[in-house]
């Protein structure tokens, strides 16, 4: 007998409109001045862009592509393009030019919103895309060049809508395409209602409250920005975005500037702020309360520990562009570790609870395997916010059980309370004779050791055993460490056969559009070079 309200980002504007209008959205500009607005001012500023696309011809469901930094004209978009009708295509603009072009066009880009500063990539594909219209937002303050339109002078030609549009709830609201590794990446069409469903469920995940101050370090153009313009939107909490500018010391003013309590990015971000503040450990007065969610690939325990020590707590968060992208975050159980620091930091390097409404199991073959925490299998996941097939997708494909479950690619154990911890990517797994070797334990240990920065292990062919692994290693400045004392390292830990057959030290690791370590171009290295494996 309840009214049937329709889930749609209208609520999520007029909530914020109403009741948080003079709540502060900050964004560093590219000149590093950071500049300052608020929700009714984005929300007249989106109402204003509902207007521009409606009296333009743009239908329900055409496609506005946005090639922008983290900055309030985005968020701006994020809010008015859906609202239109439209669907925000987010543009990763760390992609190649040529992977770029393709998911311009495979989605039918009607519109491109671009950052001035990004003109020069955009120049690199003009040959290959075809926009009817392509609108230059002013981001570094300077005039728009000749030839562009004024994405603000056509803006303001454009009164607020007074009234939105009454859209279903089942409306497309936004387009993502994986950061797949060939040119052939497949797009992940959103709906009202998973957006508002993924955004309530992530408030409740993290435990969000409006008074927070959130540092969105995690790109706009990927995956929604793992959905917080929505989810802070919604909740009418400040959103601090930092443009441009994301080396470890830029991060770090805005988190003392404006008194960040949670800051979100992958990672290799983290990687150099935490060497920052172990580095100059007075220099920046953070809030008591900041907290770090880490998502993207997993996060090392040393790491976890060692942002502990600084009084920084770490969530790890799990999840892909299918799923919008939230599944499980590393929340600890009340009752659980029962004051035992060392089982408290393994819970937190796992990848964590399914967030609520996200359903999770583990399956080989046609099994499904028990939650015992011994049980290695593929993870499989379902819910209202992931997708049941790719967009405008005629290639067929086994990413769906016959059921109904995504299969993620990810080989994973479950434990009895619920934890799930991820062992590896199927495609990464080392299997050497017959049995299987987990990278991504061996590189969580092969961090732990006090010289090493970062660490990749990836498999290649070997005669005997099929398969056997190599460690790439990057070294902290100024530190050393041997071979030996690492092969030492993992055979405390693990058993002999598991220990890589070579160390080759690098200056860096090289990385996707989405600063994931890119294994792919590791394994073409070694193809190129040649392994010593024995």
């Amino acid at each position: 007998m309840m009214d049937d309200f329709p889930l749609t980002l209208r609520s999520v504007l007029e909530r914020a409109e109403k009741l948080f209008p003079n709540v502060s959205v900050a964004t560093r500009a590219p000149d590093r001045s950071v500049r300052t607005t608020t929700y009714g001012q984005v929300g007249q500023r989106a109402r204003r862009l509902v207007s521009m696309i409606r009296s333009s011809g743009l239908g329900p469901g055409d496609r506005i592509g946005t090639l922008m930094w983290n900055h309030s004209t985005h968020l701006e978009a994020y809010l008015g393009v859906p609202l239109a009708g439209t669907v925000l295509h987010t543009l990763n603009l760390r992609l190649p030019p040529e992977h770029l072009a393709y998911v311009i066009d495979h989605a039918h880009d009607r519109w491109i919103l671009v950052d001035d500063v990004l003109l020069p990539l955009l120049e690199k594909l003009k040959d290959r895309i075809h926009p009817e219209r392509i609108l230059v937002v002013p981001f570094s303050g300077k005039p728009v060049p000749e030839g562009f339109e004024d994405f603000e002078r056509v803006l303001a030609d454009h009164p607020p809508a007074p009234d939105l549009p009454a859209l279903g709830e089942r409306t497309a609201a936004g387009l993502c395409y994986t950061s797949g590794t060939t040119g052939h990446l497949k797009g992940v069409l959103y709906s009202h209602r998973s957006v508002i469903l993924h955004s309530l469920s992530e408030a409740i995940g993290l435990e969000l409250v409006q008074s927070e101050a959130v540092l969105e370090v995690v790109p706009m153009f990927h995956v929604n920005a793992w959905g917080l313009p929505f989810t802070l939107t919604m909740l009418g909490a400040r959103q601090v975005l930092p443009g441009p500018h994301l080396d470890p010391e830029s991060l770090l003013d805005l988190c003392q500037e404006q008194r960040v309590t949670l800051a979100a990015g992958v990672p290799s971000v983290w990687i150099g702020l935490l060497e920052a503040l172990e580095k100059e450990p007075g220099r920046w007065k953070l809030s008591p309360a900041l907290r770090m969610v880490i998502g993207g690939s997993a996060v090392p325990e040393s790491m976890i520990r060692r942002f502990d020590r600084l009084g920084i707590r770490v969530i790890q968060g799990y999840g892909m562009t299918e799923t919008t992208p939230l599944l499980t975050l590393s929340i600890p159980k009340a009752g659980t570790d029962d004051g035992d620091d060392d089982a408290r930091f393994r819970r937190l390097a796992r990848q964590g609870l399914p967030v609520p409404f996200a359903e999770v199991r583990l399956r080989h073959g046609n099994q499904e395997l028990p939650w015992d925490g011994a049980a290695v299998g593929e993870l499989e996941v379902r819910g209202p916010w992931v997708a049941r097939e790719y967009f405008e997708e005629t290639e067929p494909t086994e990413k769906w059980t016959t059921d109904g479950w995504l299969r993620t690619g990810d080989v994973a154990t479950i434990d009895p309370d619920g934890y799930v911890e991820i062992v590896d990517r199927l495609k990464d797994l080392v299997k050497s004779g017959g049995e299987w070797i987990s990278s991504v334990a061996l590189e969580n240990v092969l961090v732990s050791h006090p010289s090493v920065r970062e660490a990749a292990v990836i498999a290649v062919p070997n005669p005997k055993w099929g398969e056997r692994p190599i460690a790439f290693v990057v070294l902290r400045e100024g530190a050393v460490a041997s071979d030996a004392e690492l092969r030492v390292l993992l055979a405390a830990r693990y058993p002999k056969w598991w220990v890589p057959d070579e160390f080759r030290f690098v200056p860096s690791l090289p990385k996707t559009s989405t600063g994931k370590v890119s294994k792919l171009s590791l394994r073409e290295s070694v193809a190129r070079s040649g392994a010593s494996g024995s």
